[in-house]
């Protein structure tokens, strides 16, 4: 009884410890995030900052704040998520400290009984008799055996329900801590809810001024979509280019394969004619003929080294590094900044002091430097996939050139954004924010 006892709490301590050190990790998890999330609310606040030296509302500006609402509406999530966990841990302890009292009295009337049934037998008489009583000398000395580990099983007893004590101690102690971890919590909870709703308000202030100037503003934007086309088309030109070079470097490779496997075999059967017999009458050699050679496909960007370098790039998904440090002003896709007025963006927007250095996020070949206005633009071919750096306004690359991984490419121009674009050999765009770094 005592084994199955001992076994099952020392079962009970390990699970407890398991679930504790999962609890541990998934608080920390929560926690980077949250630290995470923080970050961004900052460099998002760095940016504003930025726009509000302008001293007039624009839709980069109003893409800014409704951004740091969605950072924080990620950030109050995060804090729900931490309160459930924490009030999982409270329920979790609040079984283990009902079970560990349902256990300590259960050991404390066994031991009670079992001090009751030694007082009633405490005489010495009784102890000897039961002794002198055995059969054999086998007998008395397996019954003073007995006795001994009674009194030990008594003894432990008695030391068990003190470290059931113990532990049931802690656990109310730690049930304590955790009471005023979620308290404070809830304290960080009420905070962001605060600050929410004093940034939904700035949110609001900014679309109802720029309501009133909707005019200038579907001027702004109309002028960022024609530039916009403009990159849209270079970019395409820039792919076909690529696309048409990779097939004529495909086409002149097959045409020398063909040529190289024909002189071979040419060769190879003039050693092996059998010599001429002295006949004039003898029938002139057969001519060699020459069976044609399948070309290979024809298929773009599949050498060796694209291969290698497209699938380096998919591997890096989400782990690619930022072009510019920044803030994305603008996401990627359809979005509507206020009614009536959508853009959809082909990349991202980013925010940067102008002259800020931009890297290539990737090793590759510089497939184009062009302009889009009046700024310029790199465009870097990694295998089968691209990426494009707009409003540049120096550059320090050329085309042609062989590029590493952070290598700087450029400058930020005057307008202080970055349009950052990725895409691949069918002209497909991606969301750039999946691949660069979280």
């Amino acid at each position: 009884m005592l084994k199955s006892f001992l076994t099952g709490s020392f079962v009970l301590l390990m699970i407890a410890v398991c679930s504790a050190q999962t609890t541990v990790q998934s608080r920390s998890d929560l926690e980077k995030e949250r630290a995470a999330i923080q970050k961004e609310i900052e460099d998002v606040k760095r940016s504003l900052d930025e726009t509000h030296k302008n001293k007039r509302e624009t839709l980069g500006q109003l893409a800014l704040l409704q951004r740091r609402l969605r950072l924080r509406e990620s950030a109050i999530q995060n804090i729900n998520a931490q309160i459930n966990v924490i009030q999982g841990d409270m329920n979790e302890s609040w079984r283990e400290i009902l079970k560990l009292r349902r256990e300590l009295d259960t050991l404390r009337i066994q031991y009670a009984e079992s001090i009751v049934f030694a007082y009633k037998n405490r005489s010495s008489y009784d102890f000897l008799n039961f002794i002198f009583s055995a059969t054999s000398f086998n007998d008395a000395v397996k019954r003073i055996e007995y006795l001994k580990s009674y009194r030990a099983y008594r003894e432990e007893r008695a030391e068990n329900i003190r470290r059931t004590q113990e532990l049931l101690q802690g656990k109310i102690d730690g049930l304590k801590v955790t009471r005023l971890e979620k308290d404070e919590v809830l304290k960080k909870q009420n905070k962001e809810r605060s600050i929410l709703e004093d940034e939904k308000k700035e949110k609001d202030a900014v679309v109802t001024k720029l309501k009133s100037q909707e005019k200038e503003l579907k001027k702004e934007m109309a002028a960022k979509q024609k530039q916009d086309q403009k990159l849209s088309g270079a970019i395409a030109a820039a792919i076909k280019r690529a696309r048409d070079m990779a097939i004529k470097e495909a086409k002149k490779k097959d045409a020398a394969d063909k040529a190289s496997a024909a002189a071979e075999k040419s060769a190879t059967a003039r050693a092996n004619r059998p010599a001429a017999p002295n006949n004039n009458n003898a029938a002139p050699d057969n001519p060699v003929t020459i069976a044609p050679i399948k070309s290979a496909s024809k298929t773009v960007f599949t050498s060796d080294e694209d291969m290698h370098l497209s699938g380096n790039f998919e591997k890096n998904r989400g782990h690619l590094p930022w072009p510019v440090s920044g803030t994305v002003s603008m996401a990627f896709g359809p979005h509507e900044y206020i009614k009536g007025i959508i853009h959809n963006n082909q990349g991202v927007t980013i925010d940067a002091t102008a002259g800020a250095a931009v890297k290539a996020v990737f090793e590759g070949e510089v497939q184009s430097v062009f302009s889009v206005g009046d700024v310029s633009a790199v465009m870097i071919r990694h295998g089968k996939y691209f990426t494009t750096y707009s409003n540049l306004s120096t550059v320090s690359v050329s085309k042609g050139e062989q590029v590493k991984t952070g290598q700087i490419i450029g400058r930020v121009g005057d307008i202080a954004q970055l349009e950052f674009v990725l895409s691949d050999e069918k002209d497909h765009m991606f969301d750039p924010e999946k691949w660069l770094r979280r």
